[in-house]
């Protein structure tokens, strides 16, 4: 049995753009003073965070990736995953926490747990055309 790959959750890629563009855009200002110049961090670190943050899965567990830090969760810990407020997916842990997923949403969650190699229960295999 092969090794399923991993699945990678992230924001979308049009944040990136729009804090590109709020970098170039505070240029100008950040350059007319030099006490402005911290302004430039702030469309910087969004940037690495849509570029960095997210979640990916595998058969292992799920990593969740912030703007720094990371956490590992193996899937002996995740007691359920469900669909939280604001379409958002949630993991709740055997120690009675409950995660927010980085960019997961409610109606990803088949393809999170496809992520573990084993089908959802209340699948059945159909073939096309039935």
């Amino acid at each position: 049995m092969s090794k399923p790959d991993t699945v990678r959750f992230r924001h979308n890629q049009a944040i990136l753009v729009a804090a590109v563009i709020a970098f170039i855009g505070a240029l100008p200002l950040a350059s007319a003073r030099s006490y402005l110049l911290p302004v430039l961090l702030v469309p910087l670190a969004v940037a690495v965070w849509a570029w960095r943050a997210g979640t990916d899965a595998d058969a292992e567990g799920l990593r969740l990736r912030a703007l720094a830090g990371q956490r590992r969760i193996t899937w002996d810990q995740v007691i359920e995953l469900v669909p939280g407020e604001r379409g958002r997916a949630v993991a709740r842990l055997d120690d009675g926490q409950q995660v927010t997923l980085p960019a997961v949403r409610g109606v990803d969650l088949p393809r999170l747990v496809s992520a573990t190699g084993q089908a959802l229960p209340h699948t059945t295999a159909e073939t096309p055309g039935q």
